[in-house]
């Protein structure tokens, strides 16, 4: 039987202190995560305030494209049947609850940054969730990792990305195996990009 989820989006947010923004309309500055971005580059934030310190006009667009990267994360990240598979690839204090509509309590690394890109006309955002682990001997250890095991050096800023970086990502309903996302992080790993300095890039 297919599981759907039924999560608190609040609950896979990495805890961060700072300022609260009330929900904009952003009017033609819309969110996807289809379409090609601009020149292979995006950039890397930590969370919502570091965004909107780096881009202070920017403040509804940081906002809007983290809350993006958090729900695709409900979407389409990876999952586990039992904490103690999810901490031996994200490392303690990394893994958030998740249940299912059936009654399953799952878990799933929690958002530790997102990445950002403008789209090619300037007027679309587009928005993912990242990954890391605090486990040592762990592919991602020290690495940015996106929903679909691609791997990037853990820093901020503009960084290269593939070509196809924000494709839609398929929807996970199934727990993955100890080890297995982490394998498939290995696996992709010479798919890195470089980072320059913080800002919008590109």
């Amino acid at each position: 039987m297919k599981r759907t989820k039924l999560i608190n989006l609040d609950r896979m947010r990495k805890k961060t202190v700072g300022l609260r923004l009330k929900p904009l309309v952003l009017g033609v500055a819309a969110f996807s995560l289809i379409g090609c971005i601009d020149s292979r580059k995006a950039n890397v934030y930590a969370s919502v305030n570091h965004c909107v310190n780096e881009n202070p006009a920017m403040a509804g667009q940081c906002e809007a494209a983290y809350q993006t990267a958090v729900k695709e994360s409900a979407r389409s990240g990876p999952k586990y049947r039992s904490e103690r598979e999810c901490i031996s690839e994200f490392g303690q204090r990394n893994c958030v609850p998740y249940r299912t509509q059936s009654g399953h309590d799952w878990f799933m690394p929690a958002v530790a940054g997102f990445m950002m890109a403008r789209a090619l006309n300037n007027n679309v955002y587009h928005s993912l969730p990242l990954y890391s682990s605090t486990a040592y001997g762990s592919s991602m250890y020290g690495r940015w990792a996106t929903a679909d095991g691609r791997s990037y050096p853990k820093r901020y800023g503009s960084m290269n990305v593939v070509g196809d970086a924000f494709k839609p990502k398929p929807a996970v309903s199934r727990t993955m195996s100890r080890g297995g996302f982490g394998s498939t992080v290995a696996a992709k790993s010479n798919w890195g990009g470089r980072s320059s300095r913080s800002g919008w890039g590109g």
